[in-house]
């Protein structure tokens, strides 16, 4: 079965620096030395900030993926390769889409291509 584009991320992420919320509010931030499609993660060189405030240092932690809120992921991943997939199949979406309803590959909204057309919402 294939991945999800953001469990590709996930895998991508791994050997960076993230940030992992749980669903009762801790927050873990480490190295993600490794992920499953599960979402669980091996995370080494651990900072836990507990849900009262308290920081608390940990060499190792397993988190599992079911507890998982949210992720904080490098903005390098803002390039990776499941991310340029996405962003070709929206844009062929959406050109597929502005043909079928007859406006021949052209996205609406002239106007802001600089073309004249459009309504002018402040005169």
């Amino acid at each position: 079965m294939a991945n999800s584009v953001p469990i590709e991320i996930l895998h991508e992420a791994e050997g960076s620096m993230v940030a992992v919320e749980m669903k009762k509010g801790d927050i873990y931030r480490g190295n993600l030395d490794s992920a499953e499609d599960s979402m669980n993660c091996h995370l080494s060189n651990v900072t836990h900030k507990a849900k009262d405030g308290k920081i608390s240092k940990m060499e190792q932690v397993y988190v599992r993926g079911s507890h998982v809120k949210l992720f904080v992921l490098p903005d390098m991943l803002v390039n990776a390769p499941a991310l340029a997939k996405v962003a070709k199949a929206v844009a062929a979406k959406a050109e597929a889409d502005a043909t079928k309803r007859g406006l021949g590959g052209k996205a609406r909204g002239a106007a802001a291509a600089g073309t004249g057309g459009g309504r002018n919402v402040f005169s």
